[in-house]
């Protein structure tokens, strides 16, 4: 049987190309080398970002996902576990990068809390310290990803798409793959390999320069009754996320944060905490820049996350319940890439770390470039 499409890789992205092939009415075949999703997409926090992404297309795309996510959810049976994210600021230059990014358009929807506001709202969670503020922005969604990138494969399945599982692609050319469970005909194909960087197209990966990072996350069950208002970043976030760090503000901040954190920075060390209707939260992360990653995780990372999330969260008697390590695909000076090594194929990986926040408004791009405007 031939498709119309046929989509290389089961994460989030190649599910998100699904999607908008789908709607377009294209007869979809995915083909993944596992049963079931292990790699990035299910070893993050489920945290649909918008608010720190970068100005600009990154932002845009985000801004566009997130909508998706919260039209897809319901349908799909996917629980949206909490919505928005609490900023408190540490310091005096955190609550000035906070207060210069309200200011911008991408701050338009977000509120500035004071001090006195942040304590009264959320001073149970808190830990105990001179707030000098927050910023609470609404536009975040979090689900839990281990169970809601099966719940969109499956409800995929349903509206017509195909996948073939445990079956590794070793070549792709044009109207045809091949794989390890015989040939598969498409007139379109779209390869989303994630952090795999010699299977399918090694030569024009290695000509980009894309490597692998590496973070340290964990699981961790809080005292009965402890809930966040949504997902909750810290001092650290606001030099590592670039809709933030790119504010001439952020200068003074990071320059205070080497001084006070160098041991956080060396580890590529910044906050974000989630929660899940079990009450766990998932937290990170750390960022190791490595081709090949390491298999082992470093106490010291993971000593150095929790002290963080003790500077900001009031949580007695935690417990640490799992840990893993997660890896994708890294390019220092692109977000993403969309190459097309023939008129009919394209090459898509995304490379910052945002494939949960961004890959629905990506693919239907893609979608786009390759069929036209619907």
């Amino acid at each position: 049987m031939s498709h119309d499409l046929a989509i290389v890789g089961a994460g989030i992205l190649g599910l998100a190309h699904a999607l908008a092939a789908t709607r377009r009415g294209l007869r979809t075949i995915v083909i993944d080398r596992e049963t079931h999703a292990i790699g990035a997409s299910v070893r993050n926090f489920g945290f649909i970002t918008v608010t720190g992404q970068q100005a600009g297309d990154c932002w845009r795309r985000a801004m566009r996902s997130r909508d998706v996510w919260a039209e897809l959810a319901p349908q799909a049976g996917i629980r949206v576990e909490h919505q928005g994210t609490l900023i408190p600021a540490q310091r005096p230059e955190a609550m000035a990068v906070l207060e210069a990014f309200a200011r911008t358009d991408m701050g338009k929807d977000c509120h500035l809390l004071t001090a006195k506001t942040l304590t009264d709202q959320h001073g149970a969670i808190l830990a105990n310290r001179d707030w000098q503020g927050a910023l609470w922005s609404p536009h975040e969604i979090r689900v839990e990803s281990r169970h809601a990138i099966p719940k969109l494969a499956a409800w995929l399945e349903t509206k017509g798409v195909t996948f073939h599982r445990a079956t590794l692609v070793t070549a792709i050319e044009p109207g045809r793959i091949t794989t390890t469970s015989g040939a598969i005909e498409a007139d379109s194909i779209i390869a989303c390999p994630g952090d795999d960087l010699l299977t399918l197209f090694p030569d024009r990966i290695a000509a980009m320069g894309i490597s692998r990072c590496r973070l340290n996350m964990m699981k961790i069950m809080p005292a009965n009754g402890f809930r966040l208002p949504g997902a909750v970043m810290s001092d650290l976030s606001l030099i590592r996320y670039l809709g933030w760090s790119e504010l001439p503000e952020a200068a003074a901040l990071k320059a205070r944060l080497m001084n006070e954190q160098p041991d956080h920075l060396a580890q590529g060390i910044h906050l974000i905490v989630v929660q899940g209707a079990d009450g766990g939260l998932i937290v990170g992360d750390s960022h190791h820049y490595e081709y090949s990653p390491s298999p082992f995780q470093s106490g010291l990372v993971d000593s150095l996350i929790c002290d963080e999330m003790a500077q900001v969260l009031r949580l007695p008697r935690a417990q640490v319940a799992e840990h893993w390590m997660g890896t994708y695909a890294t390019l220092p000076d692109r977000l993403m890439v969309r190459d097309a090594p023939d008129p009919a194929i394209r090459l898509v990986i995304v490379t910052s770390g945002t494939g949960a926040s961004t890959s629905f408004a990506i693919a239907e791009e893609t979608i786009e470039e390759m069929y036209g405007k619907a």
